[in-house]
């Protein structure tokens, strides 16, 4: 199981990124896809969740009006998460991780129910 993580990058205040994940290694299971992220000198937290079909997704309120999760399955032996930020702010600086829930419905999700992670992307927001 592989979840690769990309889209990071540098951007002003009031940018936008759009965080792509990839999954492999899961073909036949039907998992939710997390994001989270840690910034500097404080606890990794989480940030969007979506369910395996995309029917459920849920947001932090640090994001919410400002993200969107989404997925595309379309693929079979690779599906692709991701995550549109809009309206950067600096406090949005951090590592960004995705990470499979095999059990999760794409409602909050902790990070210790998380099987599989993938290594973080990062996103600094200059102001």
């Amino acid at each position: 199981v592989q979840l690769q993580a990309s889209g990071g990058g540098l951007v002003q205040t009031g940018g936008s990124l759009k965080l792509s994940c990839a999954v492999s290694g899961l073909t036949f299971t039907r998992y939710a896809v997390g994001w989270f992220r840690q910034a500097p000198g404080k606890e990794r937290e989480f940030v969007a969740g979506i369910s395996w079909g995309g029917i459920r997704t849920t947001y932090a309120d640090s994001v919410k009006g400002r993200v969107t999760i989404s997925r595309d399955n379309a693929k079979n032996t690779v599906y692709t998460v991701y995550l549109q930020m809009n309206n950067l702010k600096p406090e949005d600086t951090a590592v960004y991780y995705c990470a499979a829930d095999l059990y999760g419905d794409g409602g909050y999700m902790n990070e210790r129910d998380m099987e599989y992670w993938g290594k973080g992307t990062q996103v600094t927001v200059s102001s």
